[in-house]
């Protein structure tokens, strides 16, 4: 395997099995005579199998001989960090990297698909690869100064997925690469823009991103759809504050090489920020009113994903979300029967239909092909069982465990989704391989018997999805 490929290995296979631990109320002088022993610098902390917490020497040096306190009075509880961040053994590497990386740690607890403690992964076992790797841009992300220093680092990520994109790696695991490297640089530019001019923001606000960003599902081509929200008490004066940041963070991205949303879907306008109760407002105006605009607006925002700022608060938002849907499901009806729009293009004898004139001229937008019906199909139903946790992938799957979608027709689903975006990310790369901009266009004439197989296959299973969404909101009942 390339080394370029370590990164997508699981965690399983670089992380520390042997990890000494430690029950909470141990005494404190006792596990640091045994880290003395062994001549190591941090100890888990367990409640039977599950890791709870850690101790570090640092925390010895800095909470109990720095403030003078007789350490044999004490007990690990008094001074551990919990809880422990964790990562499953079986998830990428490059997860635990970016974990660490948003967190600002140096150690992630791996566990078992139970729960229980399986080992320890530091970013020094992490630092033992080379350094042409995700895991490198995304230090140099960290290391960046200004916005010239950003505007390479996205560049970077762009030639990194061209580079891995012939390697094997899962359209998955790509797309959600692109997505995490990403977030580090706009959580960069956020940091550089907080140290020079906007220290003193308020904390009750989260900067937001939705449709595919929200959901980690980029492509080389994603643009910015982003919003601003705050708490219904800031002052006049923090919400100007905030304005102002909103407008600087925007215009930055735009100077980094993020494009612009077309439509203006950006949190520095001004129908695009605003306070909880405003967001509840236009919730209920969006569902209770659902047409094409507003199902477009409120089918983007319920993918929001707090990139930066307080949780919460978008918490609330999905939250109000839910329980209106519960009790109308009007807005899920139209939402279905706006992605049933979207029909695969087959024409007579099932031959796949291309454009026939124009500069797309025997092409097919795989978007709108199949790809946008899924997704929205996908959010439709996760809307109604009160679930958008995750991307389109972990939709199904919660689908799947709330018995609305069987095994066999989610594994057809995720199969035609999963070539559909292999399909659109291929499109992109070779569209930059070539000095042209990217789009949601192929060519049918490229592809090569077999994958215009595929390519049929999967728009059949896009058919056989919207069949089951049809019946499963009773569509036939709207006029």
């Amino acid at each position: 395997m390339a080394d370029d490929n370590q990164f997508f290995r699981p965690v399983r296979d670089f992380c520390q099995r042997k990890v000494v631990t430690c029950t909470a109320d141990a005494a404190l002088v006792d596990i640091v005579e045994i880290m003395r022993a062994k001549n190591i610098s941090s100890v888990v902390v367990t409640e039977g199998a599950s890791p709870i917490g850690i101790f570090t020497d640092r925390d010895l040096r800095n909470k109990v001989v720095a403030r003078g306190l007789d350490p044999r009075s004490m007990s690990v509880r008094d001074i551990m960090n919990a809880p422990l961040s964790v990562i499953g053994e079986d998830d990428f590497l490059y997860e635990a990297l970016y974990r660490m990386s948003r967190q600002g740690i140096h150690r992630l607890g791996v566990v078992d698909g139970k729960g229980g403690l399986a080992g320890i992964i530091t970013d020094t076992d992490i630092l033992k690869l080379q350094a042409h790797s995700p895991h490198q841009l995304v230090l140099d992300i960290e290391k960046a100064t200004n916005l010239d220093d950003l505007k390479l680092l996205h560049q970077r990520i762009e030639a990194l997925v061209l580079h891995l994109s012939g390697t094997g790696i899962r359209t998955r695991d790509m797309v959600r690469l692109i997505a995490n490297l990403n977030d580090q640089v706009v959580l960069r530019l956020i940091a550089l823009l907080r140290k020079d001019r906007f220290a003193k923001l308020p904390e009750r606000f989260a900067f937001v991103v939705m449709g595919s960003e929200g959901r980690s599902e980029q492509t080389l081509s994603t643009d910015q759809d982003n919003a601003l929200i705050y708490a219904d008490d800031l002052t006049p004066v923090e919400i100007s504050q905030l304005e102002v940041f909103a407008t600087e963070l925007i215009d930055s991205l735009i100077a980094i090489g993020v494009p612009a949303c077309p439509g203006g879907i950006m949190a520095k306008n001004a129908a695009w920020q605003g306070t909880v109760s405003r967001w509840k407002d236009e919730i209920n105006r969006w569902f209770n009113t659902p047409t094409p605009d507003h199902i477009m607006k409120g089918s983007m925002f319920v993918d929001l994903r707090t990139l930066y700022g307080d949780a919460q608060l978008e918490q609330q938002l999905k939250a109000y979300v839910f329980k209106h849907v519960a009790g109308n499901r009007g807005f899920l009806m139209r939402m279905a029967q706006n992605m049933m729009g979207f029909k695969p293009p087959f024409g007579w004898f099932g031959k796949i239909k291309t454009e026939s004139s124009g500069e797309h001229r025997g092409k097919i937008d795989i978007k709108k092909a199949g790809i946008f019906a899924i997704t929205d199909g996908i959010k439709a139903l996760s809307l109604e069982i009160g679930n958008l946790n995750g991307g389109t992938h972990e939709r199904i799957a919660s689908l799947v465990a709330a018995e609305v979608l069987s095994a066999e027709a989610a594994e057809d689903t995720e199969e035609s989704f999963e070539f559909l975006v292999q399909m659109r990310l291929r499109g992109h790369v070779q569209a930059v391989q070539a000095g042209e901009k990217p789009s949601n266009y192929i060519a049918l004439d490229q592809l090569n018997p077999m994958e215009e197989a595929r390519l049929r296959s999967a728009l059949e299973g896009v058919g056989r999805f919207q069949q089951f969404i049809k019946h499963h909101f009773s569509l036939d009942l709207l006029r």
